[in-house]
């Protein structure tokens, strides 16, 4: 299985992502030539921005952690971007909401990787009524989230131990995908979560995530009425996800003694002002920070004017041989009865096995599928060169199939 979905400031490692989340936000690929940056680097140079230091997107201008902290300390709302499966990006997060709370007592921290359902786990896990393994196992991290916890567990504890409120940003996954189905207009208001009808999007987000539709095809076989309205119901599905961070992060500036709200969020709905940003202005909220990692080597030529208020560089993030995770190169849905295979990489062990897109899982390893980290687990817990067995149902047919996963490199 994926189990990496990258939010990347390149545009390739932003398609791989998109194909990965099934069509989540992505960030603007470079439109104009990016201004030098700082001590004579220019645009595209790999060390524009070496680890340790600040840029400005656009400007002749390198501040110093004390500035943007500062700057940071004195808005509504803070957006702190990242890469999801990117360790120092976390890292980067803890330190910046340690340096912000430093100045801002009255913090609040919200965080796309829970749905609203799961708010009361967080106020529980923060006034320290949970241990660690309760905490994630009644938020429901394996099913809606999946990354692997360790990465966001110091921000967790850092909030519980100086007792700042974690807020839960996300919405269920049923919901985007009925609007991308269906449209925003035909979602009952009771099933849309407590989330009003988005901002409409500038027409440079309109005109990126029209290219993200085309390019993967979703126009193909229809009229172009149908076409059309296809591509409206996608872009109102990407729009559902902003909105929806951007009103719990206004909600938590409401708490009694809140005076400034953090976001941790995907850099991809950050960037450019397109997504988080420009939902919280049509909110009333002006004053934002956005604030995102930049890993060394990337192509600074993306980094324009408005990109975001200022990037830190971190080091790269080199492949780890010893990281040989075994995947099956799927990705996963789950539907209100089923947990099914959403999408087959061509190539892949699940291919080779067999799997097929809409293939429902019934059992691996000989125990039954309920729930995605059913899947995820028995996957994980795979060693090098040995075999899955798996059933799933394909139509009216159950039918047993083996994945054979390959020996490790010597």
């Amino acid at each position: 299985m994926n189990a990496r979905a990258p939010v990347a400031p390149s545009l390739r490692r932003v398609r791989t992502w998109i194909a990965r989340r099934a069509f989540a936000l992505a960030i603007l690929p470079a439109l104009a030539a990016c201004a030098p940056l700082a001590d004579g680097a220019t645009a595209g140079h790999p060390d524009c921005i070496a680890p340790g230091r600040w840029v400005e997107p656009g400007r002749n201008s390198a501040p110093d952690t004390a500035a943007v902290v500062a700057r940071a300390a004195n808005a509504q709302v803070v957006l702190l971007g990242e890469q999801h499966d990117n360790a120092d990006h976390h890292r980067w997060q803890l330190h910046m909401v340690a340096a912000i709370h430093a100045r801002t007592p009255g913090l609040v921290i919200g965080f796309e990787m829970f749905p609203r359902r799961v708010q009361p786990v967080l106020d529980r896990w923060v006034a320290g009524e949970l241990s660690e393994s309760a905490f994630l196992r009644e938020a429901d991290w394996r099913n809606v989230w999946r990354f692997d916890p360790q990465l966001y567990l110091p921000l967790f504890h850092f909030a519980r131990l100086h007792r700042i409120p974690m807020v839960a940003l996300n919405v269920e996954r049923g919901l985007t995908r009925g609007v991308a189905e269906r449209g925003w207009d035909a979602i009952p208001e009771a099933e849309r979560e407590g989330v009003t009808r988005a901002a409409q999007p500038s027409p440079a987000y309109r005109t990126w995530l029209t290219g993200i539709f085309g390019e993967h095809g979703q126009a193909a076989g229809r009229s172009s009425a149908a076409g059309g309205a296809a591509l409206e119901r996608f872009i109102e599905s990407q729009l559902v996800w902003d909105r929806a961070m951007a009103e719990g992060l206004a909600s938590a500036l409401r708490r009694p003694g809140a005076t400034l709200a953090v976001g941790i969020v995907g850099a991809g709905h950050v960037a450019r002002g397109f997504g988080v940003p420009h939902q919280l202005g049509a909110l009333g909220v002006a004053r934002v920070q956005s604030l995102i990692p930049w890993p060394r080597g990337e192509d600074c030529g993306e980094l324009v004017a408005g990109y975001a208020d200022a990037v830190y560089g971190v080091p790269a993030q080199p492949d780890d041989p010893s990281d040989a995770r075994p995947r099956l190169g799927i990705l996963l849905d789950r539907t209100a009865t089923a947990v099914l295979a959403r999408k087959v990489e061509p190539g892949g062990i699940g291919a080779a096995a067999g799997l097929q897109e809409g293939d429902v899982f019934v059992e691996v390893a000989g125990h039954a599928v309920t729930t995605q980290a059913d899947v995820i687990d028995a996957v994980r817990r795979q060693a090098p060169g040995t075999w899955l067995p798996m059933r799933v149902r394909r139509g009216e047919r159950v039918i047993e199939l083996v994945a054979k996963f390959p020996a490790a490199p010597r």
